[in-house]
């Protein structure tokens, strides 16, 4: 059987595009890596954490300490992103070696 010299799926967003995208404004990186339901429900918690935190915390405690849970989840929907675009990359390269190889 014959391969085609084009690729079978279009390359992906670059990972450290879709990581910037996550830093600049939250969910963005899980829109890029084709999940928009994943980073709408981020951006559900990370509000949802966000205000019980703030609800929650002492008149004491800082502007970080108040907003910790939606922090929280705000770091992990950027490591999330980028682990994602990292995986989606490796396996499209994969998926691609044979027409690199010969062509």
């Amino acid at each position: 059987m014959i391969r085609s010299a084009r690729p079978l799926h279009p390359r992906p967003v670059h990972p450290r595009l879709v990581l910037a995208a996550a830093i600049l404004l939250p969910g963005s990186g899980q829109v890029l890596n084709a999940q928009p339901l994943r980073g709408l429900g981020f951006l559900f918690f990370m509000v949802l954490l966000g205000g019980f935190t703030l609800k929650t915390a002492g008149a004491d405690v800082s502007l970080v300490g108040k907003l910790a849970g939606g922090l929280f989840v705000y770091a992990m929907a950027i490591l999330d992103a980028y682990r994602q675009a990292r995986i989606r990359t490796e396996v499209w390269r994969f998926r691609n070696r044979d027409l690199r190889a010969n062509g």
